[in-house]
């Protein structure tokens, strides 16, 4: 039977095509399964319209990535001797399996998600294990492989670019090609999960933020030799006019981590949901056993959530009951730059003013801090020469810091402890450790 080409309506690319064989992986059991796994988890107890799914994301990147995949490798968009070397002649092969790998590799890089996506992550795996793993040992088993290979294409290949050279978990080498495909997914500059992520969160959470003109974006991608000491490495990069789609990308992360990603209420409801799993999971800790994986749901979690919620002597009733009754504590301090100049572990101090004053089960802190840097990537210029993008973009060299750091407390002690500490604060802030040195 001859491959049919199959169409599904999406809010963000109008469609997403893919063929016959491609439906085969997309009809398997892990992927279907991301129909049942939030993309932004409780996010839409704060965001109501934000109830998508890993399916539709993980579909949206598919489409991105292979429309990338034909700019990249168009011979007219090839600049450099060395990439011409690199890419597969369009009449090749070589060209429609890479393809193909690549699109896969994309469908498949977030069947590794426990439920409720990162929320659950980093303290409810063994150390070492993040939802990279689960995805290679994923792709690599039964229920995957043996579909990959009916359609001609390697698990180990699809395996290897949906996780990329950095969470591989045996640290495979990676070809020059290899690594660029991976970074067409992944990248951190323009990787096609970051592009469709943004837009697609902004538009069901109802937000505006992360939108930027990724048309512009997409037709202006090249792969390029790296700039900085005439590097010969090939990246993803762009030509000149893609630069101030970049930067809007760049600045649409910025406004979704400070204005989503980090909704206070969003936050500690992630934060109330590992307490939850924490105690209802078997050592409280997910399997890493992909059959055990492929069973656990976003549904079983909120089922477990409202039983314990109706057992009040159970073990976790009281998490549970803070999710299901919207009982979850209340911010009463977060990180302030002016604060942070009279001293830098002010929030260190306030935290533990507040466990001392209130007992530390009524106190709950939420910190992420991530490493922010400049974004560095190739730009072709009109001119036929190669810059780095930090040394032709102002915005690009201060990219804006964004980070968290909350206290919140029981909402039973709420308004005490928010006049307790606008009494208190100054002073507590100011106070200096017994060496007379911030801490």
């Amino acid at each position: 039977m001859s491959s049919k080409l199959h169409e599904i309506r999406d809010p963000i690319h109008a469609f997403v095509r893919l063929d016959s064989d491609e439906r085969k992986v997309l009809n398997s059991a892990p992927y279907q399964r991301l129909r049942d796994i939030h993309q932004l988890a409780l996010t839409y107890l704060v965001y109501p319209g934000a109830t998508h799914r890993r399916f539709e994301h993980s579909l949206g990147v598919m489409e991105l990535a292979g429309r990338i995949y034909d700019v990249v490798t168009d011979p007219e968009n090839l600049h450099d001797d060395s990439v011409r070397r690199l890419v597969p002649n369009p009449q090749s092969f070589d060209y429609g399996y890479w393809k193909r790998v690549l699109r896969m590799a994309a469908l498949l890089h977030d069947v590794g998600h426990l439920p409720f996506s990162h929320a659950a992550e980093k303290e409810l795996l063994p150390a070492g294990w993040k939802h990279e793993r689960l995805t290679y040992d994923l792709v690599m088993s039964d229920y995957l492989a043996p579909t990959l290979r009916q359609i001609k294409v390697d698990p180990e290949h699809v395996a290897k670019i949906a996780v990329g050279p950095e969470k591989h978990p045996a640290k495979a080498k990676y070809t020059k090609w290899e690594a660029i495909l991976s970074e067409i997914i992944a990248g951190d500059a323009f990787g096609a999960d970051r592009m469709d992520y943004l837009l697609r969160d902004s538009l069901h959470a109802g937000v505006s933020y992360g939108r930027f003109d990724h048309f512009r974006l997409l037709d202006t991608l090249r792969i390029l030799p790296r700039s900085r000491d005439d590097s010969k490495e090939p990246t993803v990069g762009i030509v000149r006019g893609g630069l101030e789609s970049a930067e809007s990308l760049l600045w649409a992360r910025y406004f979704m981590y400070t204005q989503l990603y980090f909704h206070p209420v969003r936050r500690i409801y992630d934060k109330h949901l590992k307490e939850f799993l924490q105690e209802w999971l078997p050592d409280g800790r997910f399997s890493t056993k992909v059959e055990d994986h492929l069973q656990v749901t976003d549904s079983d979690v909120l089922t477990a959530i409202r039983n314990c919620d109706r057992d009040d002597a159970g073990r976790g009733h009281a998490s549970a009951r803070r999710i299901a009754r919207r009982e979850h504590f209340r911010l009463v301090y977060e990180m302030n730059p002016a604060d942070q100049e009279v001293n830098p572990n002010s929030v260190d101090l306030l935290e533990k003013t507040l466990n001392e004053k209130f007992g530390g089960d009524q106190i709950r802190r939420d910190t992420y801090i991530p490493e922010v840097e400049g974004v560095d990537f190739p730009i072709y210029t009109r001119d036929g020469r190669i810059f780095s993008s930090l040394s032709m973009s102002k915005t690009l060299q201060r990219v804006p810091d964004f980070a968290v750091d909350c206290l919140y407390v029981h909402p039973q002690i709420r308004n005490e402890a928010e006049s307790w500490l606008a009494e208190h604060r100054d002073r507590i802030i100011s106070e200096k450790d017994k060496a007379g040195n911030s801490k």
